[in-house]
């Protein structure tokens, strides 16, 4: 395994975490809309077609009637509560790396590095739930037509008034079975192939961008493997009107394999892995410039 460049900062990795996440954003969220759009339509009536028949009739349907716009219809909330989570997610991940070593050159394991990105899945869940349910409610709101929410902020507000902070923060469970794991995965798989691609002799700071995008490319299809399943729950869970699940997830589980098969499970799967790529290169990119620039900048920070 390839040695640790230096020695491993959390604030550091708090600041680029979040320069980051504002990278994956802007590559990720038009099929990030997509998805949500296949995971949440509704079951077709008998004899009828769906809604959309996949990822790129939904693709098209939503840029013929809403334009460009309509690919980033809800990019406020997570735009304003990406920054702070992958700021918080890549902060996790370095305390959580931090927390295990006994001395700061040690090298961790693989699944040491697993334990620390599950970590920053349990940090990243108190900012990324209230953001994933009004992006969800703000997606499908667009294609069924209706204006209930003139925005993120008016959304955030009509969910307090409705049903408090437990209203917001509905579906959190689901974020973190979502979430924990999948983030483990998401790091562990990012630092083996940086080992991997390092050449002999060289630090793995000085790997070159296109390995880096390609590693971060890559950890983004692992991470989403394990998440497609709970993510599935979550959507429909978080844009279901108050009191249809109300034995949580299983609920929503009992149903989709109930009425759709176990494939229901993996709904939007192409979207996700065509986003799953460029957005996380994009954001593993933003980090390991934002940290080079803070190394530069602050290196003793």
């Amino acid at each position: 395994m390839a040695k640790q460049p230096q020695p491993i900062s959390p604030l550091k990795n708090f600041f680029a975490g979040g320069f980051g996440g504002v990278c994956l954003v802007f590559v990720g969220h038009p099929l990030d809309t997509i998805k949500v759009r296949l995971q949440t339509q509704p079951k077709p009536q008998p004899g009828k077609p769906p809604l959309y028949s996949g990822t790129f009739d939904c693709f098209r349907k939503t840029l013929v009637g809403e334009g460009v716009q309509g690919l980033y219809r809800g990019m406020a909330a997570p735009i304003i509560g990406v920054t702070p989570m992958f700021a918080v997610c890549f902060f996790g991940f370095g305390l959580g790396k931090r927390l295990q070593q006994r001395n700061p050159d040690d090298v961790l394991t693989y699944p040491q590095l697993f334990a620390a990105g599950m970590l920053s899945g349990v940090f990243t869940t108190v900012i990324m739930a209230p953001g994933e349910r009004i992006k969800c409610l703000l997606q499908i709101q667009a294609a069924t037509g209706e204006t209930k929410y003139s925005g993120s902020l008016d959304c955030a507000k009509q969910l307090y008034r409705e049903s408090g902070i437990r209203g917001v923060y509905k579906g959190t469970v689901l974020t973190l079975m979502r979430d924990v794991p999948a983030s483990g995965m998401y790091f562990m798989t990012y630092e083996w192939l940086k080992n991997i691609l390092t050449p002999q002799g060289k630090s793995v700071s000085d790997l070159s961008v296109p390995r880096i995008l390609f590693a971060g490319g890559l950890a983004g299809i692992f991470n989403w493997a394990v998440a497609i399943p709970p993510d599935v729950l979550k959507s429909r869970f978080q844009t279901a009107p108050a009191g249809k699940y109300p034995n949580g997830f299983r609920d929503v589980l009992r149903e989709l394999i109930r009425e759709e098969g176990v494939a229901s499970l993996y709904k939007g799967f192409t979207a996700v892995m065509i986003r799953a790529f460029p957005a996380n290169a994009a954001c593993f990119l933003g980090f390991e410039v934002a940290m080079k620039f803070l190394n530069w900048v602050a290196p003793g920070l």
